[in-house]
């Protein structure tokens, strides 16, 4: 008998057992939501795919979070739930920095949370009125901050329509409605009164903003309570749904939605559907109906129900009072788990439960719970392991701020959520810091952030912020397709200012190319010497050895025949230290300064640019230079078989990895391109068949005053000082030789009108070339960008404040970003004619790129290539960064030269190249 007894217990242990596992989550698991929950974010954040996602990810057009410096009257709303909460906020800056609330709370009824919404905006309006008589100031026009809970769709700070109702909301004629205006609108039926709408937030944003009041780190919202969601802040370059790529914006995750495709069906019960479909919004907010105080109560009824039905709880007796919808509340839970009182809210449900019953109900109790805890914990994980991902770190330190009920008042959620969190994303240190104050002050500080957002210094570089916008890009290129065709015909060029000259070389490598080169490269003070070895074995091979030799800056400025006795002498000390004195190789030059070819071996520089000035070489061919210095030392001798300028070097080192190569670009100290032209556009040249390259000078674009509607002052005092005035104005725009002193001279102007460093400016912020374009790259940073403001700018002897380097920052941004885009206007005209010449609908070709602004700015790449998608369309564009220099280009462009000559006949093979 007794044996029979403990079979039939352990029977009915073991179905309740299996019951129960099917809510327990694996390690594996949890590693599944995580990589689901990551691949919904990023669904919801891209254009194709944010319709069909299942979270939204909304944007909230909160950019930052306070800085301290927020001061200010508030009003404040907060309507989330049954209860709504009216609050006035008063925000001090500096050492007595503090906030104060005041606030009354009043109830929304279940007829008005599911009746119409006009009457609930009304009955919203009757509380604020209320609660403005009470504070006596129902004759304040103050700014007002709206929490709204409920997922909207925001097309601006101050504009949101409700995309759903949750939590139990159903009222009618607000959904696709913009609430803000409802809100006004009732104000208005009212006419007692009138507030100045400034924002409405969501409250995982509202508590976002409250923690990060008193931790910078926070830069995650969560809400753990009768819904659940989360918002964080998202880099802008990543939100495809709103225009602009800077900087970040805090996003709305609405991942309540999480499996509203299906995604967690795995994991999901047949608990978790009976709860879902007895809702008022069946088939949605799946994630939310396992996580949130609003359904947790529910599945554990639907589970103690089945438990009974089956004989295994309460003698098999279901009470009516079990079969009430809600009768189970979620602080149930937090009550069984925390206080051990399962027996007392058993009765209060009028269910007679022995010790047995008490224990089983607690297990489901924790089980449910403790589920809750671990998918909000994967879905955490998945969101901080994208913030660090974003910005490239290996280990990141981050803050979460929280509210709700869930998280502040069940014993183990937290946790549990934190060691989820821990375990999914060990390489981040995520702290938790509970919202206090709620998500109604986070409403009044983004109402205060927004307030003071617009610096009265915007309009001091406007003329920088138009050509950030398209349609400057767009008409840039309009100028720039012009000018390529001025520059290719033979009546336009001598006045043309892109001067689109024949470079002779009329082929990128095919891969059959071999033999033993050398190097020179010159166009700044280092000058860069290379032996290229490109060989055949089971495939081409390139070995490079190099060195770079500085060039004195008197010899930059002295006279043509000691800068090229110099260029001889490191050749010579070159070929010593290779052992190939003896040897009579063929050579290459980039000279990367813009000259007149008339074969590939004979160049004549029309102008010096980039701060040299040595006299007696522009009109004169260099390679005859060159050879005479070489000829005067006599102790060794080279075959110098082509000059390129550092475009064709750079395209024909990226044409050598990819043949489809038919555009070079220099974005460094100075700018240039070059491209794949038919011949028979090239009136400069004889011949109509094939293809030549040219080089385009688009440094000097802009200099016949085609340009001047979009430079601005600054841009011609950079010019005013320069050693060329009047040339290259291109260039002086966009390249990183002048990129750092623009930004210099904006902050001098704007130190002296009285808006940064409190009007002070220091000797060395006076000073010409002291705020590098290097600064630029480095202040642009996205998570340590602001810390390096202050050490550059500390450096220069400047103490500024928060909003000083904030400001920098933003003047970094609008130089940089204008440069991304003129630069994309300009490389588009010419996808656009490449795309013409060919004919073809779609254009599919490979952009060769070099240059240390385009390599070391973090945020420059990605805005160039962006622009040029926009400006040409129809067009698969690939940008190839050239790795190894545009002096491998060189070597390629001799390579090929060697490789089509009959090797008896010199002269032959320089013909039949060029």
């Amino acid at each position: 008998m007794v044996t029979a007894v403990a079979q039939r217990l352990a029977a009915q242990r073991r179905e309740i057992n299996d019951t129960l596992a099917r809510l327990s989550l694996s390690s594996e698991n949890l590693q599944q939501v995580k990589d689901k929950m990551r691949v919904e974010l990023e669904r919801g954040l891209r254009k194709d795919s944010h319709s069909t996602a299942s979270v939204k990810m909304l944007p909230s057009f909160v950019y930052r979070t306070p800085n301290g410096t927020e001061r200010g009257k508030y009003l404040a709303l907060d309507l989330g739930g049954t209860n709504f909460r009216v609050l006035v906020v008063k925000i001090r800056s500096g050492i007595r920095k503090s906030v104060r609330m005041y606030n009354k709370i009043y109830a929304i009824p279940l007829e008005i949370m599911q009746g119409t919404g006009e009457e609930l905006f009304d009955h919203i309006v009757q509380c604020i009125s209320d609660f403005l008589d009470y504070m006596g100031m129902k004759n304040t026009r103050l700014p007002l901050g709206f929490t709204f809970s409920f997922p909207c769709r925001q097309t601006g700070i101050d504009k949101g329509s409700l995309v759903s109702w949750t939590k139990g909301f159903k009222a009618t004629d607000c959904e696709g409605n913009d609430v803000v205006e409802m809100l006004r609108e009732a104000i208005k039926r009212r006419n007692e009164f009138d507030l100045d709408i400034v924002a409405v937030v969501n409250d995982t944003v509202g508590t976002m903003m409250t923690c990060a009041y008193e931790d910078p780190k926070c830069e995650i919202g969560l809400i753990a309570g009768t819904g659940s969601n989360v918002c964080y802040m998202e880099e802008m370059r990543n939100i495809e749904m709103v225009e602009g790529d800077e900087g970040q914006m805090c996003v709305n995750t609405e991942w309540g939605g999480f499996g509203e495709n299906d995604c967690i069906e795995d994991i999901r019960t047949r608990f978790d559907r009976e709860v879902d479909e007895g809702s008022l919004n069946n088939g949605k907010q799946r994630f939310e109906k396992m996580t949130s105080g609003m359904y947790l109560g529910e599945i554990v009824r639907q589970i103690l129900i089945d438990l009974t039905r089956r004989g295994l709880l309460f003698r098999g007796h279901i009470t009516e009072p079990l079969k009430t919808r809600g009768i189970f509340e979620t602080k149930f839970l937090s009550q069984i788990e925390r206080y051990r009182v399962v027996r007392a809210i058993l009765q209060q449900l009028g269910l007679d439960s022995t010790c047995d019953d008490s224990i089983i109900v607690k297990e489901v109790c924790g089980t449910v719970s403790r589920r809750a805890a671990q998918l909000c914990g994967a879905g955490m994980a998945a969101i901080v392991d994208k913030i660090r991902e974003n910005r490239g770190r290996n280990q990141m330190n981050i803050t979460v701020g929280v509210d709700g009920t869930l998280y502040k008042l069940h014993p183990h959620f937290s946790r549990i959520l934190k060691d989820t969190v821990k375990a999914l994303a060990p390489q981040c240190d995520v702290e938790f810091v509970l919202s206090e104050d709620g998500s109604g002050k986070g409403a009044a500080l983004i109402t205060a952030v927004q307030h003071h957002r617009q610096p009265r210094s915007d309009s001091i570089f406007c003329g920088f912020r138009w050509y950030a916008l398209p349609e400057g890009a767009a008409a840039a290129k309009g100028y720039k397709l012009r000018e390529l065709g001025n520059g290719l015909c033979s009546d336009t060029n001598p006045t043309a200012t892109v001067k689109m000259l024949p470079t002779f070389v009329r082929s990128i490598p095919d891969g059959s190319e071999k033999g033993d080169f050398i190097a020179l490269d010159l166009g700044g003070s280092a000058f860069r010497i290379l032996r290229v070895k490109v060989s055949h074995e089971k495939k081409q091979t390139v070995q490079m050895e190099s060195q770079i030799y500085d060039t004195p800056e008197d010899i930059i400025h002295g006279s043509g025949t000691r800068l090229f006795d110099h260029v001889a002498e490191c050749l010579g000390d070159f070929m010593e230290k290779q052992n190939i004195k003896d040897k009579k190789l063929s050579v290459g030059f980039t000279f990367s300064f813009p000259c007149a070819q008339t074969k590939l071996n004979e160049s004549y520089l029309l102008t010096w640019t980039k701060r040299f000035k040595a006299s007696g070489v522009e009109g004169m061919d260099i390679v005859t230079l060159l050879n005479k210095a070489i000829k005067k030392r006599g102790d060794y001798d080279a075959d110098i078989m082509a000059v390129v300028n550092d475009t064709v070097g750079t395209m024909m080192t990226c044409g050598f990895d990819d043949q489809r190569c038919e555009v070079g670009i220099i974005i460094g100290t100075g700018t240039n391109a070059c491209y794949m032209e038919e011949l028979r556009h090239i009136d400069l040249v004889e011949g109509d068949e094939g293809r030549m390259c040219i080089n385009t000078e688009w440094g000097a674009f802009g200099d016949d005053g085609m340009l001047e509607d979009i430079r601005t002052e600054f841009d011609r005092e950079i010019d005013r000082g320069s050693l060329n005035p009047g040339k290259q104005l291109f260039e002086k725009m966009v390249s990183g030789m002048y990129i750092g002193e623009l930004v210099r001279l904006i902050l001098v102007k704007m130190a002296k009108e009285g808006f940064l460093f409190e009007g002070r400016i220091t000797p060395e912020l006076l000073t010409k070339g002291k705020f590098e374009t290097k600064h630029v790259s480095s202040i642009e940073k996205s998570k340590e960008g602001l810390t390096k403001a202050k050490d550059i700018l500390g450096r220069l002897g400047m103490e500024p404040s928060a909003d000083d380097c904030i400001a920098v920052q933003h003047i970094c941004t609008i130089v940089s970003h204008r440069s991304a885009n003129l630069i994309a206007a300009t490389l588009g005209g010419i996808l656009s004619r490449l795309k013409d010449n060919k004919g073809n609908p779609r254009l599919r070709t490979t952009v060769g790129i070099d240059g240390s602004l385009y390599k070391m700015h973090p945020q420059y790449a990605r805005r160039l290539h962006k622009t040029v998608r926009r400006l040409v369309p129809e067009s698969d564009v690939r940008f190839l960064l050239s790795e190894s220099g545009s002096s491998k280009g060189a070597a390629m462009v001799t390579a090929v030269a060697y490789r089509l000559a009959d090797h008896g006949n010199e002269y032959n093979a320089l013909e039949d190249f060029s």
